[in-house]
């Protein structure tokens, strides 16, 4: 029989990078630590696991906290636990990127949490191994949309084929052939056009599309 109390035990954290799109840019939700270790560094949204939750219980209830949202997409990417990353206490990390629609969250708690949204190619110095946390997070991200309908979690319902070219490129932060993407987006069979145009963006007038 297995004597628990004969091994040591850890703390157990979810760290969360959360992603949104605005203005051409994608953007990383950061926020200043009220406590220490690195009382007043800038920090990803995270938080210690409860004894009562799992660990995606644990992540929905922050989220909630800084965004008043519930109903996100999030994908758990990997654990840190490299024995002094954290100078406090023995903290493993398990690490998800979350997609938030800007047209969604509560600006409000965002701010009473001291948090804002930063442009991820001007990411500062954060706190521990969480900038090596958005690296990762942003070259998974980078392969998920390549092929599964993601970008739908961070554009309006109704969007043009520039707009989704230019979350893409922001994404995997280089630029992309217009011909060779719009080749590649008539492949995927969960983007679909719309009867609606855009004039609002588009002087022309630029076909409206969907995912499905």
């Amino acid at each position: 029989m297995t004597n628990y109390s004969s091994y040591p035990r850890f703390f157990v954290s979810v760290d969360c990078v959360i992603f949104g799109f605005k203005d051409g840019k994608l953007k990383v939700l950061i926020h200043k630590r009220p406590y220490e270790p690195g009382l007043g560094e800038q920090s990803l949204i995270g938080g210690f696991v409860q004894r009562d939750e799992n660990l995606e219980n644990a992540v929905f209830r922050i989220l909630k906290e800084f965004t008043g949202l519930d109903n996100v997409y999030i994908r758990q990417l990997a654990a840190f636990g490299e024995v002094e990353r954290d100078p406090g206490e023995r903290v493993i990390s398990v690490v998800y990127y979350v997609l938030i629609n800007f047209e969604n969250y509560k600006e409000e708690l965002t701010k009473e949490h001291n948090a804002t949204w930063v442009d991820v190619n001007e990411l500062p110095k954060l706190c521990f191994d969480h900038n090596e946390m958005v690296e990762k997070a942003r070259k998974e991200l980078g392969e998920d949309i390549k092929n599964t309908p993601v970008a739908g979690k961070l554009l309006p319902r109704y969007f043009t084929l520039t707009q989704l070219q230019t979350l893409h490129e922001s994404i995997q932060g280089q630029l992309i052939d217009k011909r060779n993407f719009r080749r590649s987006i008539s492949d995927k069979d969960y983007i679909q056009a719309t009867d609606m145009i855009d004039k609002v963006m588009s002087r022309r007038g630029a076909t409206l599309y969907e995912f499905k």
